[in-house]
C-alpha cells in the first residue's frame, strides 16, 4: 500500500486480492477504477464484463459495415 500524503479520493477493486482499496492503494497494475463510491467498487468485474461485451458488439457491427 501507498503512503501518499494527498491521495486519490476515488475508491479501486483490487484484481489481486479481491477488495476495495479507498485512499491507500496497492498497485495500479492491480486495480480497476477509479469508481465513484464503494458499491461501485464491489461490481468493478460486473462492470468491465458489461464494458467489454459492449466494445466487442461495436467491433462486430463495425466489422459487418
Amino acid at each position: 500500500m501507498s503512503k501518499d500524503p494527498n491521495p486519490d479520493q476515488g475508491w479501486y477493486y483490487n484484481t489481486r486480492t479481491r477488495q476495495v482499496e479507498h485512499l491507500e492503494r496497492s498497485r495500479s497494475v492491480d486495480l480497476l477504477g477509479p469508481y465513484p463510491d464503494e458499491a461501485t467498487a464491489r461490481r468493478a468485474l460486473d462492470i468491465a464484463k458489461e464494458r467489454t461485451r459492449q466494445a466487442d458488439a461495436a467491433d462486430a457491427s463495425w466489422n459487418d459495415d
